[in-house]
């Protein structure tokens, strides 16, 4: 038979399901490790409850599923280890698996939360066959993982997600259409309960009974609807090379060519209205060395001026100066962590611009020192004073506003890392202290407020609150002396817990 007469070849999808990815994705971390693995589950809060999101096989053999309240699985599995979900790092997970996936096919489509949709027409071959390539795209997963293969994409999600052991999607469940919960039970209230019954029956009935979202999803997963994998494709890497035809020899020359090529990146983010968080710089030289520059910003920025005075700090700081060699055969400037970076309006009142002056010199301070030597402090859910802050890098997240707990009591600027110790006379046993020696020094006190009781972080243990277990209790209080100093204070255990519980100074109120 000739070319013209020849049928075209049956498309062939293989969708993955990855029913447990967020908490597989959690225990692969390392910050569940336990002697023996414990049942799992994602929690949310879901108005003025936390719901589970999701669970691992461990907590589904118990019987545990999405959307039931903690506080019922807790009286029904009090070993169940719960962590906080996390959409934005499972979206992350399954983007890199998508990557990954394109070593079998380069139509790879993301079918979120938790799965992929491959089309593998004209591919399986180079694997030795469908089963072959959907053995090694599981075992490259490395993730429990649930796989179907159809002749188009909806009928192999619907088989991966919801077929068992099935292959024939008229066998499977009405819930294979996944509508909402009062249309699947209306359809069985009808007798309806696979995509069989439903395709015996008149769409144009069903269409008037159940909606046209359900004709249309049904039709789909037949085969007598398109559903086209849309492949998921990365941006175009925002990349640009000046080359020469004589090596350039001055290193002016070169940053000359530098600030040309910053202009033409700028441009160019500013046509996909991004900022960029990383630039680097390639230059070449004509024998062979390659010598690498590399800028970093707090913010997304596209200053093309901005970036080269970065790149100014960064050669100064060299170890071994910038050497043109036999000069300059090419330069190459290349932007990473291109972030989004809409217009803005500036303010009239000059604020925004001196908040801008204090970000660059963040990272022109960061570029000098070191990333790791200029930090900030930002706030940490945590209540005990010498842990509900930390430092961290100031270029690596932007600042945050500190927001005031209501009802907290004032707290003093200036901390004792670690707390020192005093000596202290008290009226009652749990009253406040009425004098106390400081580093050789007597203070009187005359005004005492508190105690503001602080329990130890129990709810952070693996096991919760047991009794005569864990730190101790702190009775802060904040005192005056007759000298019209203020210091932060606190006993250190209650007397049910320790007979004769010590005192430290904390901190210093200005």
């Amino acid at each position: 038979m000739d070319s013209i007469g020849t049928p075209p070849a049956s498309r062939r999808c293989l969708a993955l399901w990855f029913p447990y990815l967020g908490c597989e994705r959690i225990r692969m971390t390392g910050r569940t490790a336990a002697a023996r693995p414990e049942p799992l589950a994602l929690v949310v809060r879901a108005g003025n409850a936390l719901r589970l999101l999701g669970v691992d096989a461990l907590a589904e053999q118990l019987g545990l599923m999405p959307g039931m309240a903690l506080a019922d699985v807790r009286a029904r599995c009090p070993t169940l280890l719960t962590r906080p979900a996390d959409p934005s790092a499972d979206a992350r997970e399954l983007d890199l698996m998508a990557a990954a996936m394109g070593r079998f096919t380069p139509l790879v489509a993301l079918d979120p939360p938790d799965g992929l949709l491959l089309d593998i027409t004209g591919c399986a071959h180079l694997f030795g066959g469908e089963d072959a390539l959907a053995a090694q795209a599981v075992a490259l997963a490395g993730l429990t993982t649930c796989h179907a293969l159809a002749d188009h994409a909806a009928a192999a999600r619907a088989l991966a997600r919801h077929g068992g052991r099935e292959t024939d999607v008229r066998a499977l469940p009405v819930s294979a259409l996944e509508l909402a919960p009062d249309a699947l039970a209306a359809l069985r209230r009808a007798g309806l309960g696979t995509l069989g019954d439903l395709a015996r029956r008149p769409y144009a009935a069903l269409a008037a009974r159940f909606g046209e979202d359900a004709v249309m999803r049904l039709r789909r997963i037949l085969g007598e609807a398109p559903s086209p994998v849309t492949p998921r494709r990365r941006a175009a890497p925002i990349r640009f090379e000046a080359r020469f035809a004589e090596p350039l020899g001055r290193t002016e020359d070169a940053l000359d060519v530098i600030e040309a090529l910053l202009v033409q990146a700028a441009a160019e983010l500013e046509r996909r209205h991004l900022g960029c968080r990383r630039f680097g710089v390639m230059l070449c030289r004509s024998d062979g060395l390659r010598q690498r520059l590399a800028v970093e910003t707090g913010q997304p920025v596209r200053d093309p001026a901005m970036v080269l005075r970065l790149l100014h700090e960064r050669i100064e700081t060299l170890a071994d100066p910038l050497d043109p060699g036999f000069g300059f055969d090419s330069i190459l400037l290349e932007a990473f962590r291109a972030e989004p970076l809409a217009a803005r309006q500036i303010a009239l009142d000059r604020t925004e611009e001196a908040g801008e002056g204090v970000l660059e010199l963040v990272d022109r301070l960061s570029t000098r020192l070191g990333r790791a030597r200029v930090c900030r402090i930002v706030p940490e859910n945590r209540h005990l004073p010498e842990v509900a802050q930390t430092l961290v890098p100031a270029m690596e997240t932007p600042p945050r506003p500190w927001r005031a707990v209501a009802g907290q009591p004032p707290r003093p600027l200036m901390l004792f890392d670690p707390p020192q110790p005093v000596e202290v006379i008290a009226g009652v046993p749990d009253g406040p202290p009425q004098r106390f020696r400081w580093q050789g020094r007597l203070h009187a006190v005359v005004l005492a407020e508190g105690p503001e009781r602080m329990a130890d972080e129990w709810w952070r243990k693996r096991l919760g609150h047991r009794p005569g277990e864990g730190g101790l209790t702190r009775d802060y209080y904040r005192v005056e002396d007759d000298q019209g100093r203020r210091f932060w204070m606190f006993r250190h255990g209650l007397f049910d817990q320790k007979p004769d519980p010590g005192w430290y100074l904390h901190g210093l109120f200005p």
